[in-house]
């Protein structure tokens, strides 16, 4: 990635323009970056002349990875909480998940008696359910006071705390990633990890390793999301007799390695059998720390993979499991730009409109993140010579 001492890059507002300016501070021509990414020069110039058609992930990891910078850098994901921070700051964050005593023998100064562990995991509970309804400037003034006094509940009574810290620490790399800041992301998802490791539940642990996996795939690591998840989800896979928390967190390490696996073009049909009987077997979603896993976490992650491989008629189809109410706040949210996406590789402009509003009306910050939303909100506008009220109202929401 971009090494010490290099320049940054200039803000660009679209991602042909953050695509120019990487390639020329990295003084490559076309024809070089083209050789370099095994992409032909023809994608890119259409991609610099803002042709977003052009723009799918598969070839943005490439550039990416050619160009040696993060794919967030393309893609433009950064933090657009703006006024919505509710006096938090990602400064703050970080020097909660920095802090000192992490390291042996030492401590961060945070004084006072311990919270009973009960305690705070209700307060753990309270911030994860604000996260999945996208309450992030909330939940980032929130999230370092719960790492703080996690990491003194653990210090104090050991074991017993670990499931609570585990899950504060994971709490920030999610929300992390939400914001654009992966390389700190990894360090909360990896001390969420070793936490868990030394404690005594494997499905806790196991279920860290999936926020690892999900940071992986925004790092444009693909091979490494996909090893990671199925290496864990082989490790854990339950007998007929396991219980439902066991089958959810394996069911969500095989749809979480689903992800990079379509990203990277390789054939999910065995991860999307496997994890639809999985969530057949279960009958309903069972939630397991924080996350969740059903039957339709199976079609939900169909649908993302045929979305990723531009294939509508097949995700659109896999759309049609889902019922009213299998899913919620930002999972929903995230449902629907697939299914916007689909609509609009399928030229059914006006219906992607409408499952955009949808998926804003899950949490209007949550949607200000999305790269997803933005690039297809301009697709459709310059699809719409006479943009609909819809679409401006888009837009706007997203400062585009």
């Amino acid at each position: 990635m971009l090494q010490e001492g290099s320049e940054p890059m200039t803000d660009a507002s679209t991602i042909g323009e953050r695509l120019r300016a990487a390639r020329t501070a990295r003084g490559m021509k076309q024809e070089e970056l083209a050789e370099a990414a095994d992409l032909s020069r023809d994608l890119i110039a259409k991609l610099e002349q803002g042709v977003r058609k052009s723009a799918r992930l598969t070839s943005l990891i490439k550039l990416a990875n050619a160009l040696d910078v993060e794919l967030s850098a393309l893609v433009g994901k950064r933090d657009r909480l703006g006024t919505d921070r509710d006096g938090g700051s990602v400064l703050a964050l970080r020097d909660a998940i920095l802090s000192p005593s992490f390291l042996p023998d030492l401590d961060d100064g945070y004084d006072g008696e311990p919270t009973p562990v009960e305690e705070l995991q209700a307060a753990v509970d309270a911030a994860w359910h604000a996260y999945w309804a996208g309450e992030f400037g909330p939940l980032l003034a929130r999230i370092p006071g719960l790492v703080a006094e996690s990491r003194l509940a653990h210090s104090a009574f050991g074991v017993p705390a670990v499931r609570v810290l585990a899950q504060s620490y994971d709490l920030g790399a999610n929300l992390l990633v939400q914001l654009g800041r992966n390389d700190l992301a990894a360090i909360a998802s990896e001390r969420a990890i070793v936490t868990a490791h030394g404690g005594n539940d494997e499905l806790l642990w196991a279920t860290m390793h999936g926020t690892y996996s999900w940071l992986l795939l925004h790092q444009a690591r693909l091979a490494e999301a996909e090893r990671v998840a199925g290496e864990i989800a082989a490790r854990i896979e339950p007998s007929f007799s396991s219980p439902p928390p066991h089958l959810a967190a394996w069911g969500n390490l095989l749809v979480t390695a689903l992800a990079p696996a379509a990203a990277a073009g390789r054939d999910v049909s065995e991860y999307i059998s496997m994890a639809s009987a999985a969530g057949e077997r279960l009958g309903e979603r069972v939630p397991v720390f924080h996350t969740s896993f059903g039957p339709a976490s199976a079609a939900m992650q169909a649908v993302h993979a045929y979305t990723v491989r531009r294939e509508p008629g097949k995700a659109l189809k896999a759309a049609g499991r889902l019922r009213p109410g299998d899913l919620q706040g930002i999972s929903q949210g995230a449902h629907l730009l697939d299914v916007a996406q689909a609509h609009v590789d399928a030229r059914h402009y006006k219906t992607a409109a409408e499952r955009l509003l949808e998926a804003r009306s899950q949490s209007a910050v949550w949607f200000r993140h999305q790269v997803l939303a933005r690039d297809l909100v301009e697709g459709i506008r310059e699809e719409d010579a006479r943009p609909s009220p819809a679409v401006r109202s888009l837009a706007h929401s997203l400062s585009i």
